[in-house]
């Protein structure tokens, strides 16, 4: 997996998510959860295989479920590279 820290990883799903939905990045809240902004699971697996591409690194595409939102699935993620830290 390519090194991502936590900042990157939420930047990352507040562009990829603003530009799926159409609308501004400031209008993606990191808390709320995927379900709320309509993805589901056919949109969970194009997320997850652009994630995949994004990371240079194979997830589940059942991460999702798991861990619900920008914020936990980021941390999730940044801990799992070991890049917690900016």
């Amino acid at each position: 997996m390519k090194n991502k820290n936590l900042e990157a990883i939420q930047a990352w799903f507040i562009s990829y998510l603003a530009d799926l939905l159409e609308i501004e990045p400031a209008q993606i809240d990191i808390h709320k959860s995927f379900d709320s902004y309509g993805l589901d699971s056919a949109s969970a697996i194009t997320v997850v295989g652009d994630l995949e591409d994004w990371l240079g690194s194979s997830i589940s595409s059942e991460i999702v479920y798991k861990y619900p939102s920008i914020e936990a699935l980021s941390q999730h993620l940044a801990q799992d590279n070991g890049s917690t830290d900016p």
